[in-house]
């Protein structure tokens, strides 16, 4: 690589207009020189503000370019992204995420300094508002107990190789040895593609030391149907690969399964009933001293709803994990067949 590779950041988009414009500013004020690089914001017909605001950075900044997304999800965006970029590096930069000025420079040094074929930094989740609510939801989405250990979430002390990493910088030579994103995967494609660089030999390096702030969704609602989501093309992804990426993948369905197993069982065996009711109430206990524990950091309102928040995320995953089994694994009924009709928590 040259001393400034080229680099191509591609930010897929669909009616952001509460955030486009703080992620293109943090963008646009990085210290990684602004001849040496490419936006490419890839908009999924939005029909807010967004591309109005668009319009107006694309007059103004000739580095900035402006795609149009028809199919409306992330994997095709990104994989308009790719095909249309120029750079030696491609970056995947969200619009919900603000970016340090160190951001684009650390990673593609990373890159040239450890070999590693896909780099990325871990994220301090950011309430979407002010509400007790959206705080909540943002301590949910950066706790082991919500997000188990996935280190760009939670954090790590350390660098690490590891499975995921939240939006990644790549090497372009990744995309021409094993493809682009897979289109079927509505959620989940970077989660899918980076396991499948690992399958190729690649190496995936999580960077502690940098850090993006990542706008959380602002209500339950949303939160549940993301998550839902999130687990009903996991199956999906370990279909297509051959193997489960994580354990903590299974724990939420396991949860499930366990409970409604008990309350089974004990239409012929009463006792099965206590296992259930040991196993909810540990669960209850965990949930409930977890919130406490967030109530000097967070205040009491936060820590109130946080009860709410983390069976939120664990039973709308693990719903989503099981019927992702049902329609993925063993076909029993089929999902929709124009992945832009699934609604998504925007």
């Amino acid at each position: 690589m040259s001393p400034h590779p080229l680099v191509s950041v591609v930010v897929p988009c669909r009616n952001e207009e509460r955030h486009i414009a703080q992620c293109l500013d943090s963008i646009l004020a990085c210290d990684f020189p602004q001849e040496r690089l490419e936006i490419l914001v890839v908009d999924g017909c939005s029909d807010d503000g967004t591309r109005a605001i668009l319009a107006r950075y694309a007059e103004r900044y000739a580095r900035i370019h402006v795609l149009d997304n028809p199919k409306r999800i992330t994997p095709t965006a990104l994989n308009i992204g790719v095909l249309a970029a120029r750079g030696e590096i491609i970056m995947r930069m969200d619009a919900h995420v603000i970016y340090p000025a160190s951001y684009i420079s650390q990673l593609v040094g990373a890159l040239e300094e450890t070999g590693a074929d896909n780099v990325g930094g871990i994220i301090a989740t950011l309430p979407g508002d002010d509400s007790a609510t959206a705080r909540a939801i943002a301590v949910g989405l950066s706790h082991p107990l919500g997000v188990g250990n996935s280190y760009f979430r939670v954090g790590s002390r350390e660098r690490r190789w590891t499975d995921a990493v939240s939006f990644g910088c790549y090497r372009r030579q990744v995309f021409e040895r094993i493809g682009l994103f897979d289109e079927e995967l509505v959620r989940n494609q970077d989660d899918e593609f980076d396991l499948r660089l690992i399958k190729h030999g690649g190496r995936v390096l999580l960077l502690p030391e940098v850090v993006s702030q990542y706008y959380a969704r602002r209500s339950l609602r949303q939160v549940a149907r993301m998550f839902y989501q999130y687990g009903y093309f996991k199956p999906l992804v370990a279909k297509k690969l051959g193997r489960i990426m994580t354990f903590r993948q299974l724990v939420p369905g396991l949860f499930l399964l366990s409970l409604a197993a008990s309350a089974l069982t004990a239409l012929w065996w009463p006792p099965a009933a206590r296992v259930g009711a040991g196993i909810l109430g540990l669960y209850a206990a965990l949930v409930l001293g977890c919130a406490l524990a967030s109530v000097r950091a967070h205040g009491v309102g936060p820590a109130a709803v946080l009860v709410t928040v983390f069976p939120v995320l664990h039973v709308s995953y693990g719903v989503g994990f099981l019927r992702g089994v049902v329609d993925h694994v063993f076909g029993w009924r089929r999902g929709p067949r124009d992945a832009a009709a699934i609604s998504l928590s925007r």
